[in-house]
Formats: C-alpha cells, sequence, structure tokens
C-alpha cells in the first residue's frame, strides 16, 4: 500500500469514529425540561412541568384546572395552575427546544462538498471528481460541542429561573388578592358605620340636638369612606385580574372564588444566619455568569486552535479521461495568513472573556447584597405584623370594651362608640396589609435565594387603601 492509500485509510478511519461520536447526539428536549423541573422543584414545590408542544390544551390539563378551581383557589393550587397553563412560560419552554437542537447541530458533522467537471481537448474528453471536508471544523467539533453544551445547560437555567419567578409572582398575586378581597370587606364595615353616624347627625340636627358643625363633621367622614370603599373595590378588581393573568385563564374560568382571610403569621420568624452562602451555592445566575466565563475560556482556546486554520479542506480527487489512465490523489487547502494573522480577532475573544470575568464578580456581588436586603425585609416586615398582631390589635381591643362599658354607663354617646369603631375596623385593616406585606417579603426571600428579584406586575401592586379612621 502506497503512502497515499496510507493516509486515505487513516482519513476514512477518523471519519468513522467522528461519524459515530456524531450520531450518539440526538434531539432530547424533554430531558432539558426534567432538568428545569429539578433546578426550580425546591422553590415551585410541584413534582412535574408541563410543556404543551401542541396547540390544543391536553384533556387532562384542562380537567386538573377545572377541578382546582372548583374549590376556593388555595395558595399552591394556583401556582399549580400557573405552571401549566401561563402562555408565556409555555412560549418560554420552546427555548429549551431550540437551544437542544443547537447542541445537537453543533456535534453533527459538516457536511463534504463533491465537485464534478468535464473537460475537452481535441476528442480526449477528461473527467475530474472530487471530496472535500472541511478539516478545520473537523478539529474544532469537540469545542464547539462543548460551547453548545455549555450554552443549552445556560439556556436550562434561565427557563429553570423563569419557573421560579412565575411561582412567587402568582404566590404573590395570590396574597394579594385576598388581601384586597379581605379588605374590601373591612372597608364595607367601615362605610356603614359611617352612614350610621351620619343618619343619625341629620336626624339629631334637625331637631336641634346636634350643631352643624358637628353634622358636616360625621357628613364628611360618611364621604370619605364610601371613596376609600370604592378604591378598596378597584383594588379588589385589579389585584384578581393579575391573578388571572398569571394562572392564564379565560371565559368561566376567571369568576373563581380566593379563602376569606391570609393565613396567619408565624409565631416566629425564620432565623437564617448562612443565608448568603445557601444563595451562592444556589443562585442560578451566579452559576449562569460562571458557565458564561467558561464558555468564553472555551471559545479563546478554540481560537487559538484554529487561529492559523480558519479555512483548512481536505479533498479526494478522481481524474479520467478516453486516453489516459485514472488519476487518483488528494489535495488540502490552507489558508494563507498573509493579511489577517486572526491578531484582531483573538484581541477581541481575550477581552469578552476579561469582561465576563468582571460581570460575574459583579452577579456575585449583587447576589450577596440581594439576598441579605431581602432577608431584612423580610424580617422587618414580620417584625411589624407581629407588632401589629401582639401589641396594637389587643390594645385596640381594650378600648373598644372600655368605650362599651362607658357606653352602657351613659358616660359617652353613640358618636363616640360609633368613632371608635371605626378606628377599631381600620387598625384591623392596617394589621392585614402588615401580613399581606409578610407573606410577599417571604416569597422574595425565597426566590431571592435563587436569583434577582425584579420588579413585577405582581410584587409592584400597591396595597389597597386603609379606611380612614374617624374620630371626635
Amino acid at each position: 500500500m502506497n503512502k497515499t492509500n496510507t493516509a486515505l485509510a487513516r482519513l476514512g478511519s477518523t471519519g468513522v469514529l467522528l461519524l459515530t461520536l456524531a450520531g450518539c447526539a440526538g434531539l432530547a428536549p424533554q430531558s432539558s425540561l426534567e432538568q428545569v423541573q429539578q433546578q426550580s422543584a425546591e422553590l415551585t414545590g410541584q413534582d412535574s412541568l408541563h410543556w404543551a408542544t401542541e396547540q390544543d390544551q391536553p384533556p387532562v390539563v384542562r380537567e386538573r384546572i377545572a377541578e382546582l378551581l372548583a374549590e376556593p383557589l388555595a395558595l399552591e393550587s394556583a401556582v399549580e395552575i400557573a405552571l401549566m397553563n401561563n402562555p408565556g412560560l409555555q412560549a418560554r419552554f420552546f427555548d429549551l427546544g431550540i437551544a437542544d437542537a443547537q447542541r445537537v447541530q453543533a456535534s453533527r458533522l459538516p457536511n463534504p462538498g463533491f465537485s464534478i467537471g468535464r473537460m475537452t481537448r481535441g476528442s480526449e474528453v477528461e473527467w475530474e471528481r472530487g471530496l472535500h471536508l472541511n478539516l478545520g471544523s473537523l478539529i474544532a467539533l469537540p469545542l464547539t460541542r462543548r460551547i453548545a453544551e455549555g450554552q443549552n445547560a445556560q439556556v436550562q437555567r434561565e427557563v429553570s429561573l423563569s419557573v421560579m419567578r412565575l411561582a412567587t409572582d402568582t404566590r404573590i398575586a395570590w396574597y394579594r388578592a385576598v388581601a384586597a378581597q379581605q379588605s374590601l370587606a373591612y372597608s364595607e364595615q367601615v362605610r356603614q358605620a359611617a352612614d350610621a353616624g351620619a343618619e343619625m347627625a341629620h336626624r339629631m340636627a334637625a331637631v336641634g340636638n346636634y350643631s352643624a358643625l358637628q353634622q358636616a363633621r360625621e357628613q364628611s367622614f360618611y364621604a370619605e369612606a364610601a371613596l376609600a370603599h370604592l378604591q378598596a373595590r378597584q383594588e379588589q378588581v385589579a389585584s384578581h385580574e393579575r391573578l388571572v393573568r398569571l394562572l392564564g385563564l379565560w371565559g368561566e374560568q376567571t369568576d373563581f372564588t380566593l379563602p376569606e382571610r391570609l393565613p396567619d403569621v408565624p409565631a416566629k420568624p425564620l432565623d437564617q444566619p448562612d443565608i448568603e452562602q445557601q444563595a451562592m451555592a444556589s443562585r442560578l445566575d451566579v452559576r449562569a455568569a460562571q458557565q458564561g466565563a467558561k464558555r468564553l475560556a472555551t471559545n479563546l482556546k478554540l481560537g487559538k486552535a484554529t487561529r492559523f486554520i480558519n479555512v483548512l479542506e481536505l479533498g479526494v480527487s478522481n481524474n479520467s479521461s478516453n486516453e489516459e489512465p485514472v488519476q487518483r490523489g488528494y489535495e488540502v487547502t490552507v489558508e494563507l495568513p498573509l493579511f489577517d494573522w486572526s491578531g484582531a480577532r483573538m484581541a477581541g475573544n481575550e477581552a469578552r472573556y476579561m469582561q465576563q470575568l468582571q460581570l460575574t464578580a459583579e452577579v456575585a456581588i449583587n447576589a450577596r447584597s440581594q439576598v441579605r436586603e431581602g432577608y431584612q425585609a423580610y424580617r422587618t416586615a414580620w417584625d411589624v405584623a407581629a407588632h401589629y398582631r401582639d401589641e396594637i390589635v389587643p390594645l385596640r381591643k381594650r378600648i373598644s370594651e372600655e368605650n362599651m362599658l362607658l357606653y352602657n354607663g351613659m358616660f359617652i354617646g353613640v358618636f363616640e362608640l360609633l368613632a371608635d369603631a371605626r378606628e377599631q375596623i381600620s387598625t384591623v385593616n392596617r394589621y392585614l396589609q402588615a401580613q399581606s406585606d409578610f407573606w410577599v417579603a417571604q416569597s422574595e426571600l425565597d426566590l431571592v435565594r435563587f436569583g434577582p428579584v425584579t420588579p413585577s406586575e405582581a410584587n409592584s401592586a400597591s396595597s389597597a387603601p386603609a379606611s380612614p379612621a374617624g374620630g371626635h
């Protein structure tokens, strides 16, 4: 066997090996979805994620949603519906399919090229056939495949964070909606008390037992209470619609009911002295930044490896004619670096790599700061809610009991009793808002351990206005 045939045999063996390796890479988008589910399960509490790969929703999903909506919508039921029915999240899942397809594409061998030529010289006809393969792409195949796998893993982390953000936004929207519903009920009680006071003042003024100033004060408070009630109703509608959007519901599905009250604030707050260390191990944005730096480092290595072989092709040729013997051989095509020695490209790759290192450091610093801030917000919200629960609300209740005793002893009148009732209701309403703020802070603290908390439609919602307090 001559040298040419030996080289061709070695090339054939290498090609068979590369074809075997490339054939191992197949499309597996469901595997990516499983990775997303594993990364997000701790926060979402869901055992599996539904990816709507068909236009029509499967019957099992519709039946499950109908089952959850048949009862007052619980917190985790809302999260379950959002994760399998939110159109934005379903669209985000297709990024997994795109990234997986790019991973498989990067694992494929470059297509060979075939050329054929026919030349005549008098009566002589010459046929030239050639088979060409981009050898530079073959050399870079392991590195490009590794880069694509890193990109696929990064997309999985980004989608996992989207899943966790949706779960958190849904929890926040649920807390806001229940709180707004409770606040609306309290504002109605204040409005009724103010209406009773205004009506009594009108009657007493009509018989000369009440001054015009006193009547105007009662009427003014009733007007303010009625306005606060309108604002509370609007907040209740807005918070309900925010939850509807996150759940992806429409039509009759939007007429679901919610529990009557928020969960109680826990007796003690969470004590997490090592929350920063936990977050650095679990923050997906930190891991994504680190993976980005690794990917750019691989790009840098790839650039150095192919610096002088930007175009390197290996070809096998077969030349035959009707008068001469068949000629066989091979040719190698190399780009000559006469004008571009890839220095600028290498400098750009190095600059991008160093830039990514600085961005990774920034993400890590921000992550630690956000975790500390989130935990402090959580503790402050618990302190405020606990202060209302343990101090302010019991004091208001005691004051109301004492005023009732004074009223029964005819030491105060009915207007003072009504004013005290309104103040008590307003205090309870403010406690309700403190409860809502606590559960929002709890939800954001859960999320900040895995990724940054960004302002969203749910957590930027304004609290329902407190009912005005009246007094004399």
